[in-house]
């Protein structure tokens, strides 16, 4: 099996960390994974907060419904839309659309690449975007779009049934 399609299926949403730090050898990969990801346009329409600060952790946490485990990641990255640079182009569709596909390819990819370096993360889209704006003073153009706290695995659950092939793909020719 090849090395992408492995992570891909051994990756696993991870909400119990290890107090251990991530090096700053594995945040920079994080970082390369996160700019190298396509863009509509290749506008990059797109922030990432990189969050170690306990109380704004913590803050967050309590802003996503308190789902507690954000505030126990050793990193939390909060990824935005940047509604100044995808607007001018593409209009509605790039606010709406464009620039949370851009968000969401550069999460995906700090995913995997925090799988392969033996950390783990989990997609949070369940907060009170105002409040997390706020908490990290975003300025109007940026939009908060996801949360993801990463760090080293203290469980790793077994891996969720998926549907078939013939539930999820229909080939139109």
């Amino acid at each position: 099996m090849d090395e992408v399609l492995k992570a891909v299926k051994e990756r696993r949403s991870i909400r119990s960390f290890l107090k251990k730090e991530i090096p700053e050898e594995l945040i920079k990969k994080l970082i390369e994974a996160i700019i190298w990801a396509p863009s509509a346009g290749n506008l990059q329409a797109r922030k990432f907060f990189f969050i170690k600060n306990r109380d704004l952790k913590l803050k967050l946490a309590y802003a996503s419904l308190n789902q507690m485990f954000i505030a126990e990641a050793p990193l939390v990255i909060v990824g935005c839309i940047d509604i100044n640079k995808i607007y001018p182009r593409y209009g509605e569709r790039g606010v709406y659309l464009y620039a949370i596909q851009d968000v969401s390819c550069s999460i995906t990819n700090a995913m995997l690449v925090a799988h392969e370096n033996g950390l783990g993360s989990v997609w949070i889209g369940a907060f009170r975007e105002d409040e997390v704006s706020k908490i990290l003073n975003l300025p109007k153009h940026l939009r908060p779009v996801v949360i993801l706290p990463v760090g080293y695995p203290a469980d790793i659950p077994k891996a969720p049934p998926r549907v078939s092939i013939h539930e999820a793909v229909e080939f139109v020719e």
